[in-house]
Order: structure tokens, then sequence, then C-alpha cells
């Protein structure tokens, strides 16, 4: 593997980690759904130009309705849910909750894919998957009260996480032949689109600061937590083992917990060490067993 690839490949680790943390801190400052959709409005507009120069246009109307249909199952509700959860819930918390993707992955491909039977490994990482959110949520499923949202917040992540897994498990079902690049603007656009109707609809009174660390958040969303990344997976995918991409929610689920930490002050509470280990093991089992036949591209906010 040269140079070049591994930096690639850490970038991505590394630019994905670090979106945990610039949605908490834009948070403070913007409404979670107009936040949202201001960050996929800019990267969708990042994208277009790679999205043309791949075929965009030679798009037909069929293909372009369901990548449409799929980016709202893939951006729009999910990144409406997740942006909402970390309002009550800490970004490395959040992160690894997210982490749960693969393990999600596993189990609706075996309804929607009838060519993945479900293996002792599968059923294993399910259990330690769903064993990682009991013990993540007992905190605040213990002190859950009137006024406690932690739990719905944790509970609003996994649903995002469980969609976008289906999202994935879709797009691998007649639109293969779509180039990447088309599928990621086609996504982020319709995403986009129900996040600002969302926005528009639910948070007309609610107001938002335009602060230089508002104007950072959005912007290092759009670029490095969006565009970037994926255009930087996208020359990955010939370059590397599946196995290589399969690890990069591990490695940026850690990061994102570290930066947490450090940066945020978020406390790493016996929970979220046991929960999180229990986790990432869950989708570690899950990319090495089913990575290969899906061939699995991370999804990340």
């Amino acid at each position: 593997m040269s140079a070049r690839v591994r930096l690639a490949w850490l970038a991505c680790c590394v630019l994905w980690g670090s979106t945990w943390l610039f949605i908490k801190l834009g948070l403070r400052d913007l409404p979670p759904l107009r936040f949202a959709a201001l960050r996929m409005t800019l990267a969708a507009l990042l994208l277009l130009p790679f999205a043309m120069r791949a075929g965009l246009l030679r798009s037909g109307r069929t293909a372009a309705l369901r990548v449409g249909a799929i980016g709202l199952i893939q951006i729009g509700v999910p990144y409406a849910l997740l942006f909402a959860a970390q309002q009550w819930v800490a970004s490395g918390l959040s992160a690894v909750l997210f982490a749960t993707f693969p393990v999600w992955l596993l189990l609706l491909a075996r309804v929607l894919l009838p060519a993945q039977p479900l293996s002792p490994a599968k059923l294993l990482a399910a259990a330690l998957g769903i064993a990682g959110i009991v013990v993540l949520q007992l905190p605040a499923l213990r002190s859950a009260g009137a006024g406690d949202r932690a739990a719905l917040g944790g509970s609003l992540i996994v649903a995002a996480a469980v969609l976008v897994a289906l999202a994935n498990v879709l797009v691998r079902r007649g639109l293969e032949a779509v180039p990447p690049a088309v599928l990621t603007f086609g996504q982020v656009f319709a995403g986009a689109a129900l996040l600002i109707v969302l926005a528009w609809t639910l948070e007309g009174g609610r107001s938002a600061s335009w602060t230089p660390r508002a104007a950072v958040a959005v912007v290092y969303l759009a670029i490095c937590g969006t565009a970037v990344p994926y255009l930087l997976l996208f020359w990955l995918l010939p370059r590397i083992p599946v196995a290589a991409i399969g690890a990069i929610p591990l490695v940026d689920t850690t990061l994102a917990v570290f930066l947490g930490s450090v940066v945020l002050g978020e406390r790493l509470g016996w929970h979220l060490l046991a929960g999180g280990a229990l986790v990432l093991i869950a989708a570690a089992i899950a990319n090495g067993v089913g990575a290969a036949r899906l061939e699995t591209q991370p999804s990340a906010p």
C-alpha cells in the first residue's frame, strides 16, 4: 500500500471521526434541522461538479427517482434524527451507538437479499451489538424521567443507524450500475431537500445564532465531513481491500470518543467503555463476515 493510499485512508478516518465533535459545537448556536439542512445543501453543491463529470445528466428517470428515494432513507430522515438526538446525547456516545450500523446491515441483508444467510458469526455480531446498546443506554434508562431526553436521543441514533443500513441494502437492489459520485450526489441532494422542508415546517419559530463557531461547523461538516471523505473513498475503493474499508468506522468511532473526551470534556464512564467495546467488536465481526459480499461503503455523519 503506497504512502498516498495510506494518507487517504487515514484522512477518511480522521475527517469522519471529527464530524461528531463539530455537530455538537454547531448545535450550541443552530437549530438541529436547519443545521443539518445547511450542511447537506452545501455538500450537494460541492459534489455537483463531480456528479456531472460522472454522468449525472445521462441517468435515466427511473434510476434518478430510486436514488432520490433512497436518499430520503439514507440522508434525510437519519440526519434529522442524528442532529436532533445530539442535543441530548454526548458526541462520543452518539458515535458508538451509530457504529452499530454494520450489525443492522447484516440483519437487513438477510431479510432483503436472499443470498445473505445468517451464519453463527453474524448471529454473534448481532448479539454483541444489541448487548452493547443495552449497556450504553443503561445510565439514560435508569435516570429517565419527564425531563430527561438522553434515552430518547440514544434511541433516535440507533434508529438512524438502522435506516442507513436499510438504504445500503436497497442500493444493492438495482442501482449497482449507477456511478458512485452520481449516487452520492443524488442521495445528498434528496436528503437536503427533505431537511429543508422539515426545518421550514418544524423550526419556523426557532432563532439561530450565526456565530463564527456556527459558520465553521457548517462549512467543516459540508466539506471535510461529507464531500472530501466520500471523494477520497471513491478513489480508495479499487486500491485497498474491502477489510480496510470496513475498518474505517471502527477507527473513526474511537477517534470520536477521544475528541469528545479531550475537547468537550465528556466523561468516559464504565458504560461507554464496556458498551463501546461490545459494539466495536460486533462491528468488526460484522465487517469481517459480511463486507466481502456486501461491499459496504461506510456511512458516517
